[in-house]
């Protein structure tokens, strides 16, 4: 008669709490690796702001030009003028160095969002860029530089959990990084362009089509959210590729689905709910300077613990299989 072991003889999965304690008892011993994150916030904070909003702002009476040979009425070109010039006045706040904020391998960041207007010095000094060709080779430079400091930040940050002197391993870390950055980004791209029309079309021809498919959207995401939570941990602890990393996090999602599930949503609910903390004090007061420092430490925190989780879950997994595998064996 076949038998198995009985759960009893398990060891239980990796505590979320002894997990999340662990990995702000390793960034408070190592506070260095917080620094990628504060730098970055700092620079967003009081450095330049990148803007596009005077070249875009010039080449309307191109526009305007190009409507009336086409044939628009005086109205509809109006009414085009109008709604372009209310897109253009909301890039006062976006800030092209905020796209150093990559996923899902990124650094962390407060302020990545609509950049603040005044700082401690005043108001921040704002460079224009343009024409079209040096906006988008801006854009790559900067989305490229992103990546890599994802990497770097997450190496650090995993060294810390599985110290790895292998220069060898770095190595592979970083371009595998990079891969899963640009297969993202080209995932993101081709399905998202598309589930954009089509709520845009739902929404055109019924707005409670339009929510309806936001709302079903929203659960979509939710239950991809801790698969894809996981997806870049294999490169930077069990030196996997892109793509195999991708799948090891699906996998041990999937095999500790209860498990992981509260894990992440108590590190969104950690990150999240703090963050309307940290963002309290106004952007021209030095007290700001706290928040942002509050920021880097926890979400650096929260990193090492879901490293430290994800390698805690593989090895309680990859035990609990060889125990059940003996078992039928022995049978």
């Amino acid at each position: 008669m076949m038998q198995t072991p009985r759960l009893e003889t398990l060891p239980p999965p990796p505590g979320v709490i002894r997990s999340l304690k662990a990995g702000f008892d390793t960034v408070a011993v190592h506070l260095t690796a917080i620094l990628l994150p504060l730098g970055l916030d700092l620079l967003l904070w009081l450095g330049p702001r990148l803007s596009v909003k005077e070249y875009y702002q010039s080449v309307l009476p191109q526009f305007e030009r190009d409507w009336r040979s086409l044939g628009f009425s005086t109205q509809q070109i109006q009414a085009a003028i109008e709604m372009y010039r209310a897109q253009v006045s909301s890039l006062d706040s976006l800030n092209m160095l905020a796209l150093l904020r990559t996923f899902p391998i990124g650094i962390t960041s407060l302020l990545s969002g609509p950049s603040p207007e005044l700082t401690p010095f005043g108001q921040p000094q704002v460079v224009q860029i343009g024409p079209l060709g040096n906006i988008f080779l801006l854009f790559l430079l900067i989305i490229l530089v992103g990546w890599i400091g994802g990497a770097l930040y997450f190496l650090w940050v995993a060294s810390l959990v599985i110290p790895e002197d292998q220069p060898a391993y770095r190595g592979k870390a970083l371009w595998q990084s990079l891969a899963l950055s640009f297969l993202a980004t080209v995932a993101i791209v081709a399905i998202g362009l598309p589930v954009f029309l089509i709520i845009y079309l739902l929404t055109a021809i019924s707005p409670a089509l339009g929510q309806g498919a936001v709302l079903l959207l929203g659960f979509l995401a939710i239950w991809l959210v801790v698969p894809l939570f996981f997806a870049g941990h294999g490169i930077f602890l069990r030196s996997q590729n892109a793509l195999g990393s991708v799948l090891s996090g699906m996998q041990m999602a999937r095999f500790s689905l209860p498990n992981s599930s509260l894990f992440v949503l108590t590190v969104l609910f950690i990150s999240i709910g703090l963050n309307f903390l940290w963002r309290i004090p106004a952007p021209d007061s030095w007290m700001l300077l706290v928040g942002i420092f509050g920021h880097a430490f926890i979400t650096t925190a929260l990193l090492a613990a879901s490293f430290i989780y994800y390698r805690d879950m593989t090895a309680w997994l990859k035990l609990m299989i060889e125990r059940l595998q003996a078992g039928v064996t022995k049978a």
